[in-house]
């Protein structure tokens, strides 16, 4: 997760926003796909969207929790 705070102008009529927060994906941060990478079983990958374990984000719902 990561964090920025936008900017907010003493002259701007709403209240400022504060700290936002956003994720980046795993292959960002890998420049090449080293070879024998670890993988998932097939129909785990099938369930996951991806074939390797260092390329798999999960989403977290922050909605979930609400639902009861």
């Amino acid at each position: 997760m990561k964090t920025y705070q936008p900017f907010h102008s003493r002259f701007d009529p709403c209240p400022p926003i504060g700290v936002k927060f956003y994720s980046t994906p795993p292959h960002l941060y890998m420049g090449f796909q080293p070879r024998n990478l670890q993988q998932f079983p097939p129909k785990a990958a099938l369930k996951r969207g991806t074939l390797w374990p260092a390329l798999y984000d999960p989403y977290k719902n922050p909605y979930e929790a609400k639902r009861g």
